[in-house]
């Protein structure tokens, strides 16, 4: 098949950690044909969805991963699947080449679906299942917020479509800076903010867990730095192995199906202790390190149902 990835630049991908990296390698190794362009050179040309990049063979060398052909302008309806992996933020330019993405979707299948990638971010599409979320409450009033934290004391404030641990806070109950953190994230941004009841089950870890077409395929845990709330990778969270509980199982026979059925190939759920905190659909991360935990191809069994999907 002829795969086209949109992501972030190629040439500084971590070759031990990236998963649009490690998804590409797999493709390459199951012997497609790789295109790489990064999203702002995605375009609508008088009907057609045109990509400037270039071919690319992937290799696992550190600070040069992927071999570039000279640069070529593509129609998109040409290739067999188009990658979204571009990591967030969430904006209009995001939203934007999901909108062009749709037009050739799924004649050319992109993954995942950029529907209902726009429409389920991260943090709004776990609203769907109350029954499996700490208690969470969406708002840019401050009023709003300020009774939420009275209501649950300790509470955890971040950006509505922010990613990999960045704007996170923790106020406990004596902190008085939720004003002041107010009046900073509104000062720049017309978003609203998502609050939620901190879970004293993070310092123990964040649970990352892999599903592949809906099915559960693995997990990975992500252990805060020492004095530090946030468990992402990003921020220095540092990964375990570890494995899938019955609870994880019950949280993924919920939202499973509801995944598959939008288009959600290749998605990464964030589980703290009981509770299900995030479902990421537009870049999620994890297949290497569970890959290495587990001794199993993470990615051959993301391109076994895409190509199952293509036949």
């Amino acid at each position: 098949m002829k795969i086209a990835f949109q992501m972030d630049p190629i040439g500084s991908v971590d070759i031990n950690a990236d998963s649009s990296f490690r998804l590409a390698e797999e493709a390459q190794a199951r012997g497609h044909e790789l295109f790489y362009y990064p999203p702002e050179n995605l375009s609508f040309q008088e009907g057609r969805i045109m990509a400037r990049g270039h071919r690319m063979q992937i290799q696992r060398v550190v600070g040069n991963p992927a071999v570039l052909g000279p640069e070529e302008e593509v129609d998109l309806a040409d290739f067999d699947v188009v990658w979204l992996r571009q990591d967030p933020p969430f904006d209009m330019f995001y939203i934007t080449t999901t909108h062009l993405l749709e037009r050739i979707h799924p004649k050319t299948l992109v993954v995942n679906d950029p529907f209902w990638v726009r429409n389920s971010p991260e943090k709004l599409l776990v609203l769907n299942f109350p029954q499996l979320t700490p208690p969470t409450t969406v708002a840019r009033d401050l009023a709003t917020i300020r009774a939420f934290k009275e209501k649950h004391g300790d509470i955890i404030l971040k950006p509505l479509y922010g990613n990999g641990g960045a704007g996170v806070f923790r106020l406990t109950p004596d902190d008085r800076n939720l004003s002041s953190l107010h009046e900073l994230f509104t000062g720049f941004s017309r978003e609203p903010l998502i609050v939620q009841k901190y879970l004293p089950a993070v310092t123990k870890g964040d649970k990352r867990v892999i599903l592949v077409d809906g099915e559960p395929v693995g997990a990975i845990n992500r252990v805060p730095a020492a004095g530090e709330t946030r468990s992402n990778m990003h921020v220095g969270g540092r990964p375990e192995k570890i494995g899938l509980s019955e609870r994880d199982l019950e949280i993924c026979a919920a939202i499973g199906p509801v995944l598959k059925e939008k288009g959600q190939v290749f998605v990464g759920i964030d589980v703290i202790g009981d509770w299900l905190t995030e479902i990421n659909v537009t870049s999620p991360t994890g297949i290497q390190e569970l890959e290495r935990f587990d001794g199993v191809n993470i990615a051959e069994k993301i391109w076994q149902a895409i190509e199952a999907k293509r036949a």
